[in-house]
């Protein structure tokens, strides 16, 4: 995103308000904090671009924080949340004003695109397409990225931080499960997949095709004892670019999700490189046509 939204943040559970500041910056956003309805009304000062409002609050709850808000500044778009037992109470918030809701617990890819759509709406006066590849990509600036020299090790180690512990009951945060592979130039080499590592992992004897008389045979449990750590001790040294998968295919930023599974589907692939003008913007996942399945059976 080229200009920083800032994002008021109001949850009465500190470590729900921690977790998700650190997670939203970690995507570009700026968040502002408050713990209770009262709090936010006075952190409206600091103009935030959207608010992201817990409904059930002791004190002034989410409703009556929403009814001041908009009272005060009528244009500023409010994403509810809501917890069990309180999705009713979500819609009704609609017709008090807010921009959409959201129930927990929220994955965090899901929350990021909400805000956009809400600042979107806010400026152009009108709901964006939700139907482009755009709109659901994950921006290239916040894939985790290796070079094609870094060892297997250095490798695993980046791809271990996008599954580092930033989730609550709350809210979620889902690793790639992949490592974008650059060259000394800036351009895409590859991926490394968590399916690259273990073939990687598979010595040329397992590898290898059999004779049809050998297709069933059955190893015993001795044959694999060890074999695991045995195997990561021959490759954690080798290079990125020695065992990574190859550029998957391309697709527009302008085109259809639709098109996008199309893609997947028949060429058997779990992501895609998004381009816009020939540079590469994004990646656009499995998981994320997922989310967008949920998002919109919510509307059901």
């Amino acid at each position: 995103m080229t200009e920083k939204i800032k994002v008021l943040m109001v949850d009465d559970e500190a470590e729900f308000r921690r977790t998700t500041k650190k997670i939203l910056e970690k995507r570009g956003f700026i968040t502002i904090l408050a713990e209770s309805g009262e709090e936010a009304i006075e952190k409206l000062a600091d103009l935030p671009d959207v608010v992201v409002l817990d409904i059930k609050m002791s004190g002034m709850d989410g409703h009556e924080a929403l009814q001041v808000i908009k009272k005060r500044k009528p244009d500023l778009p409010v994403i509810m949340l809501s917890g069990h037992g309180t999705m009713s109470s979500a819609k009704e918030a609609l017709a008090e004003g807010a921009f959409d809701y959201l129930a927990k617990p929220c994955d965090i890819e899901i929350l990021s695109r909400k805000i956009l759509e809400a600042i979107a709406q806010q400026k152009n006066g009108e709901l964006i397409e939700k139907d482009k590849v755009k709109y659901i990509m994950i921006p290239i600036s916040e894939y985790t990225i290796v070079n094609g020299d870094m060892s297997v090790k250095e490798a695993i180690e980046a791809l271990k931080e996008t599954f580092s512990s930033k989730s609550t009951t709350r809210i979620m945060e889902t690793g790639h499960r992949s490592v974008l592979v650059l060259d000394d130039q800036s351009e895409v080499e590859g991926f490394l997949t968590i399916k690259d590592l273990m073939k990687a992992l598979m010595p040329g004897y397992l590898k290898a095709p059999k004779p049809s008389m050998a297709d069933s045979v059955v190893y015993s449990p001795m044959f694999w004892t060890g074999m695991f750590e045995a195997e990561m001790k021959m490759i954690y040294k080798k290079k990125v670019r020695e065992i990574m998968s190859p550029v998957p295919r391309s697709i527009n930023a302008e085109a259809n999700i639709m098109e996008t599974a199309y893609m997947m589907l028949n060429n058997n692939v779990r992501r895609l490189i998004v381009e816009d003008k020939s540079k590469v913007v994004g990646i656009v996942r499995e998981q994320d046509l997922f989310f967008e399945m949920e998002r919109i059976l919510r509307s059901y």
